[in-house]
C-alpha cells in the first residue's frame, strides 16, 4: 500500500466511531428538537454519509472524505431546502469540528462552525452551532447532541 492509500485508510478508520444509528436533539432557547441520523460507510469505506432527520428542520445529507492536503477530512452538505455547503472538518482526540469560513457553492452570507466532544465511552456527542457575520466574533446558534442508539 503507497503511502498515500495508507493515509487515507487510517483516516477513514478513525470515523468507526460514528457509524450506526443516533438520536438528535437540537436545544433552542425554551425549545429542543429530537431527531435522527444514520452514519455509514459508502463506496467501500472511502466516503462516510450521514442522513439526517429533524422534524421543523431540513433533512440533510453529509457525505465526508479524506483531504489528503490537509491531513483531515471535508464535509458535502446537502439538505431539502436546496442548500449545498462545504465544510473543512477535523476528528481528533474525542473532539469533532466543522467549519464553513469561504464561499463554496452559495454565497458566503455568514461563517458557521460545529464544535462536538464525544463521551468516554463514544455514545454521546455534545456540541454547538455557532455562527459569525465578520469571522471573528462568533455567536451561538443551537446545541445539538448525539446519542447512540446503535
Amino acid at each position: 500500500m503507497d503511502k498515500d492509500r495508507a493515509a487515507r485508510a487510517t483516516a477513514m478508520k478513525r470515523l468507526d466511531v460514528f457509524i450506526g444509528e443516533w438520536t438528535l436533539e437540537a436545544s433552542f432557547p425554551g425549545a429542543a428538537i429530537a431527531g435522527r441520523a444514520v452514519f455509514e460507510w459508502m463506496l467501500d469505506r472511502q466516503f462516510l454519509l450521514e442522513r439526517s432527520e429533524v422534524p421543523g428542520a431540513p433533512d440533510s445529507l453529509a457525505i465526508v472524505g479524506f483531504d489528503p492536503g490537509r491531513e483531515a477530512y471535508c464535509q458535502h452538505y446537502f439538505d431539502s431546502r436546496g442548500i449545498a455547503r462545504v465544510y473543512a472538518m477535523s476528528l481528533s482526540d474525542g473532539a469533532w469540528t466543522l467549519v464553513r469560513d469561504c464561499a463554496d457553492f452559495t454565497p458566503l452570507e455568514f461563517s458557521q462552525r460545529f464544535t462536538g466532544s464525544f463521551s468516554g465511552d463514544g455514545r454521546r456527542i455534545t456540541g454547538r452551532w455557532e455562527t459569525s457575520a465578520n469571522g471573528s466574533n462568533w455567536e451561538h446558534d443551537f446545541g445539538l447532541t448525539y446519542t447512540k442508539v446503535r
